[in-house]
């Protein structure tokens, strides 16, 4: 199981350090954690959501562009990172559990384990301000 990798729990235990909002997913995809910042913008904290496969949080939280178009799973950055095992980079909307609609820019990035074991992915976010 990934969650027994040194590098995932040295990775959830940073995330869960920082100010900056912190998704971690396993290999499949399926979140292994969200940092409470992430909990603010997403709407539920991690513990009543709880792990999810990659098709549930790719659509739960709602994701659209600037137009109001939802965005497909395969177009979100973290998703992009997973299938391609690369960072990848995207600004679009979310609406959180609670309604509240945030754009947010995200950088995701593979965990790649040695020697080249692939781990997961981690993407960091935070929300665009206006300027």
């Amino acid at each position: 199981m990934a969650t027994n990798h040194i590098e995932i729990i040295l990775t959830r235990q940073l995330a869960d350090c920082l100010t900056i909002p912190v998704f971690l997913t396993d290999p499949e995809g399926n979140l292994l954690f969200y940092n409470e910042p992430a909990e603010e913008l997403l709407g539920k904290r991690y513990e009543e959501t709880g792990r999810m496969p990659v098709e549930e949080w790719s659509t739960i939280f709602r994701p659209f562009d600037g137009n109001g178009n939802r965005l497909r799973p395969e177009d979100l950055p973290l998703v992009k990172t997973l299938t391609h095992r690369r960072p990848e980079h995207g600004t679009f909307w979310i609406e959180s559990l609670e309604g509240q609609k945030n754009e947010i820019s995200v950088t995701a990035y593979p965990l790649i384990g040695r020697p080249d074991r692939f781990l997961g992915a981690v993407a960091i976010f935070w929300k665009t301000e206006a300027p």
